[in-house]
């Protein structure tokens, strides 16, 4: 059985795992795109042309539906194209609610750093002074930093195999934090804590669990409590092992070699605090606006949010860390730093990100999902990267 290995590029590109075809039963492509992308409140200082062709010609090929909401203090605009779902050919909905993947780590890492605030944790210490019981004892000490930077050492969790195929059949099956952690702890660490970064899931699950041992309350009460109710995301809800998106939304469907299969109803709960999060483009913004401007995250805790692990590099490779605490940085063609993330589950893309004037204030944010088609393959979704560029380009 294989490995979940979740390798982020950077805040510009979504998560990517390699997907096969799929025995599975096809829906239709519909013959012709049905609508048009519909743009409101455009804001002169944007390139309004380049952000409305990101999103042009839906649906196609590579995605069914798409929302866009940039914002900042040089204006807003908010973009929507493509079908609800294929059979119908309605217009997409703007406040349709997504899956948002891994986005999802923001929220974890978000509440986590609240409690270092409020001193109920500390960065440096080793989570086993928390969960004594939780890694073999063989393991050295792994602090609360490494596990939101990711440079923990731990190995992924084993799941039902990396091919579209393999994940599709057990789409419905649930499965527990604890499941997931017993089945990384049975490995020997990749590296020795520290001296790489590896961006796992197996990180935000562990996480997820020391925020419920802190606190005495579930993760999700405290993110509903800390987070959600604060900020009035009414939109925002973890699914748990029900495969359905509450509310209303646009369908994700992905492509393979019969066809467009419907991938709307999923358990995802092998994602939990690091990936099983549902929400709006209008709530993510707002969650984005409220993070950056230490709204949610008090600013002398934000800065780890912005702060790359120096001196290493990422596992396997001389690249060097670009994971942050919760998010990344990213370094656009025209020299504009961006500190965001992205997400993805089958059948839906996505991302937040912002850019920060040279006091750290907000200059613009982003905020985008994308009905793709091609989840989880090597390159990611086409319109992913020109929606960055577009949105956040000076």
């Amino acid at each position: 059985m294989k490995a979940y290995i979740r390798t982020a590029l950077s805040a510009a590109v979504v998560l990517t795992v390699a997907a096969g075809a799929a025995a599975a039963p096809a829906v239709a492509a519909p013959a012709a795109a049905r609508t048009a992308p519909a743009v409101t409140a455009p804001a002169s200082t944007l390139d309004e042309a380049a952000l409305r062709q990101t999103i042009a010609g839906l649906p196609a090929d590579d995605a069914t539906a798409a929302v866009i909401r940039v914002g900042g203090t040089d204006g807003t605009w908010h973009g929507v194209a493509g079908v609800r779902d294929i059979t119908s050919g309605r217009a997409a909905l703007a406040d349709g609610r997504f899956r948002a993947g891994s986005i999802t780590k923001v929220f974890t890492a978000a509440v986590v750093l609240q409690l270092v605030a409020e001193r109920r944790l500390d960065l440096n210490s080793p989570v086993q002074d928390h969960l004594p019981d939780l890694f073999p004892s063989h393991y050295p000490p792994i602090t609360v930093a490494r596990l939101l930077n990711h440079t923990s050492g731990l190995q992924p969790a084993d799941g039902p195999g990396d091919s579209f195929a393999a994940q599709y059949a057990a789409r419905f099956d649930s499965t527990t934090p604890l499941e997931l952690v017993a089945s990384s702890t049975a490995k020997r660490l990749e590296f020795d804590p520290g001296t790489a970064q590896h961006y796992l899931n197996i990180n935000y699950t562990v996480l997820g669990l020391l925020i419920e041992k802190v606190t005495g309350c579930s993760y999700e009460d405290q993110v509903q409590r800390r987070i959600l109710d604060p900020l009035r995301l009414r939109h925002t809800s973890y699914p748990g092992a029900d495969p359905r998106i509450a509310g209303p939304h646009n369908r994700g469907y992905q492509r393979t070699d019969s066809g467009l299969v419907d991938v709307t109803e999923w358990n995802v709960s092998a994602g939990w605090a690091a990936g099983d999060i549902i929400s709006t483009a209008a709530d993510l913004e707002r969650f984005t606006t409220a993070l950056f401007s230490g709204r949610i995250v008090p600013r002398a805790q934000l800065r780890h949010m912005l702060e790359v692990p120096q001196r290493i590099t990422m596992y396997g490779s001389t690249d060097p860390a670009s994971y942050t605490m919760g998010l990344t940085r990213s370094v656009l063609p025209d020299g504009t730093v961006g500190y965001g993330k992205s997400g993805e589950r089958y059948g839906y893309a996505s991302g937040i990100g912002a850019t920060l004037d040279a006091e750290g204030r907000i200059d613009r944010t982003l905020v985008y999902s994308v009905n793709s088609t091609n989840a989880k393959s090597k390159n990611g979704n086409p319109r992913n990267l020109p929606i960055v560029l577009a949105a956040l380009k000076k």
